[in-house]
């Protein structure tokens, strides 16, 4: 892993860790700010689940996933868990954002750009492929994986 990307990863991962913290800390707040949602959701699971619970477990799984992500293991499924969560929250604080006033417009949406942002980096790092954008594509086209490289590379050296 390369000094960006061990700098980078938990410093994306610390506002998702630190958010996570927070809605399993208040969880009555969070299942009432996510009420729409997650009485949908509880809905159509298969055994019984009240609203606070599923607060619990996105804050659980927002904390798991930043977590796993800053230390840069399963990078990509932890990246991917964070985009929708991220998401899921965009959309309910935009939703419920005051905008009766100037300021509650402005606030609103500079919490939409922040929330906005932060989802890009995690779809972003959910995409990576750990700086070896080539790597994909070259294995595919030329047989698998690390051996597909390195005939594709043995191949361009010997022309």
């Amino acid at each position: 892993m390369s000094f960006v990307r061990t700098l980078a990863r938990p410093m994306l991962a610390s506002s998702f860790v630190v958010a996570g913290l927070d809605k399993l800390k208040n969880a009555d707040d969070t299942a009432t700010q996510l009420s729409p949602l997650l009485q949908k959701a509880a809905a159509s699971l298969p055994f019984q689940a009240d609203e606070k619970m599923l607060a619990r477990v996105i804050g659980g799984t927002q904390v798991g996933a930043g977590v796993l992500f800053g230390l840069g293991k399963f990078s990509r499924l932890s990246a991917s868990l964070l985009t929708v969560i991220s998401l899921l929250n965009t959309f309910v604080e935009w939703r419920s954002a005051d905008i009766s006033t100037k300021e509650g417009r402005q606030a609103r949406r500079n919490q939409l750009l922040k929330n906005v942002s932060l989802s890009g980096g995690a779809l972003l790092a959910s995409a990576g492929t750990a700086g070896q954008p080539e790597r994909k594509r070259r294995g595919g086209e030329r047989g698998e994986g690390a051996a597909g490289l390195a005939t594709a590379r043995g191949a361009r050296a010997r022309r």
